[in-house]
């Protein structure tokens, strides 16, 4: 039975629950974690524009990423405070294909990024005397203009054809953001090519930069296996080892919610998938990357050293 078809001009998110004092619960939760995680990537963008020391292409394409991560959840976790706390679930129409946009193009934005990172790391240890001429400034940024375009051309596809079919009568989406899975359900008429579509675009853009990924990080144990001293193979292996921890968990949450075709089955889960790739993984990715690592260290024990002193005497500065 086709749906009657209508002219939305909002949508209402069901969000998490109903239950007052578990919104202001989930509030409190999300706002720590919101403002850890924007905290954790300014710090990592600041330290590694000032301090010289981090002025290598490991720590360039770290900061972009910080970037990309505060615009993630940035698209999404403000709309969700604000609906937990005052108890409005309603969305315009408008801000809600912005952001099912804005979600999709960077979260694509960060797969090309670690797919970069990887391959960098990748002749950082298994080509050093060739990594300093290979991986210049020149390269990097254009690697990383390549990440932001390509990510905007392999989105933009899926979205125009999405406008393109009418919606029908409800405008009720069960998520707590402007997801994808619920928005397709709302749409009239077929929807098989677009979710083709979708998913030949999540396959493309998922498993591709995986696969560099995965060979990128086998080629470096590999690498790693064959160095005589074991404080050599300690050092490499800390640093892959916290960059596949976030390729881990990034990539494992996001195939669950965009490979599978099936897009009525897995809603209720998917939020709780959601949840770690919006809010969780943000807030980790400065942490394994960048904070725990001995240079980053030293360098923001260095600015707090110039911030205390600025604020003792600001002529010294």
């Amino acid at each position: 039975m086709k749906r009657n078809e209508s002219r939305i001009s909002e949508f209402i998110l069901l969000g998490f629950t109903d239950i007052r004092k578990l919104q202001l619960l989930l509030f409190v939760i999300l706002l720590f974690s919101y403002l850890l995680t924007i905290t954790g990537n300014s710090v990592i963008i600041i330290l590694t524009n000032l301090d010289h020391r981090l002025q290598t292409p490991m720590y360039f394409f770290l900061w972009n990423f910080s970037i990309v991560e505060i615009g993630f959840t940035m698209a999404v976790t403000p709309q969700t405070l604000s609906h937990l706390l005052t108890g409005h679930k309603n969305v315009p129409y408008v801000g809600c294909m912005i952001q099912s946009f804005m979600y999709f193009h960077l979260g694509t934005t960060e797969f090309f990024l670690l797919a970069v990172m990887s391959y960098d790391r990748y002749l950082a240890i298994c080509n050093p005397l060739r990594y300093p001429s290979i991986m210049h400034k020149s390269l990097c940024t254009l690697l990383v203009f390549c990440c932001w375009i390509g990510s905007f051309l392999l989105i933009i596809g899926p979205s125009v054809i999405f406008l393109q079919l009418p919606m029908c009568d409800s405008n009720i989406l069960d998520h707590f953001f402007c997801d994808n899975t619920p928005l397709i359900q709302l749409l009239c008429g077929d929807t098989r090519f677009l979710e083709l579509f979708g998913f030949v675009t999540a396959a493309f853009s998922l498993l591709g930069t995986l696969s560099i990924s995965v060979a990128s990080y086998i080629n470096i144990l590999k690498t790693i296996l064959t160095i005589p001293s074991g404080t050599g193979r300690k050092k490499a292996f800390s640093t892959c080892a916290s960059h596949f921890i976030v390729v881990s968990i990034t990539y494992g949450s996001c195939i669950f919610l965009y490979i599978s075709p099936s897009q009525a089955s897995k809603v209720e889960f998917g939020k709780i998938v959601a949840i770690l790739n919006t809010i969780v993984s943000p807030l980790l990715n400065p942490f394994i990357y960048s904070l725990r690592n001995q240079q980053v260290q030293e360098a923001l024990k260095d600015l707090l050293r110039e911030v205390v002193i600025f604020i003792k005497d600001p002529r010294k500065t």
